[in-house]
């Protein structure tokens, strides 16, 4: 099976469709060098336009800024950042490919399941939202625990990877993403995240 990771960056969610067993093709419109999966750079709706009819499923991570935390600070002091999600949704659905979107907590999603560390286990902070055009039941997702952002980083803290965080090697560790560096890391999604709906794509009743 093929999937088309939208808006790739340095393939975090592109990794989570290889472990579940998919081939990945991600577009990106600005280079990504350190994306060990195939990858093309193009604009990322105008090729899935153009050849998401070749894939069984497409993954997008349209750019979050618009409604991210981070950000912000930079939306009061007049910035504006482009909101890719309702271009990108009508063109999924124009394709009739299944699809997951994937955007940061305040964006517009349909009825999307809520995805972070503590489901997994894993010692991040990474809320992520994401609408899916088939159909998987939202889990119980546990609270995290207090979030450690500063030095040191202890085993067990809870670590929130945004900006220049501290912690890169124990955030490499802790999301599964040993080639990324801070800059890439501040951004990805842990492969666990997209592993997992990827098993409930292939195995609705798993």
């Amino acid at each position: 099976m093929r999937v088309l990771d939208l808006f790739c960056c340095a393939g975090g969610a592109g990794d989570g469709y290889k472990q579940a067993g998919f081939e990945v093709v991600g577009v990106d419109i600005e280079p990504q060098p350190k994306n060990p999966h195939c990858f093309v750079l193009a604009d990322a709706i105008s090729y899935l336009e153009e050849n998401g009819h070749l894939f069984d499923l497409i993954h997008a991570s349209p750019p979050c800024q618009a409604y991210s935390k981070a950000a912000k600070q930079w939306r009061k002091e007049g910035k504006s950042y482009p909101d890719l999600i309702a271009k990108t949704r009508d063109a999924l659905v124009k394709i009739g490919k299944p699809y997951v979107i994937e955007n940061v907590p305040g964006a517009p999603l349909v009825n999307p399941i809520f995805l972070n560390g503590s489901f997994f286990k894993i010692n991040i902070h990474r809320p992520r939202f994401f609408e899916c055009s088939f159909q998987i039941d939202q889990p119980f997702v546990p609270d995290m625990k207090p979030i450690k952002m500063g030095r040191p980083i202890n085993e067990g803290d809870i670590l929130q990877p945004v900006g220049h965080f501290s912690g890169v090697k124990y955030a490499q560790r802790e999301m599964g993403l040993p080639w990324m560096g801070q800059k890439e890391l501040s951004q990805a999604i842990p492969p666990c995240y997209t592993k997992w709906i990827a098993n409930r794509f292939k195995e609705p009743t798993k």
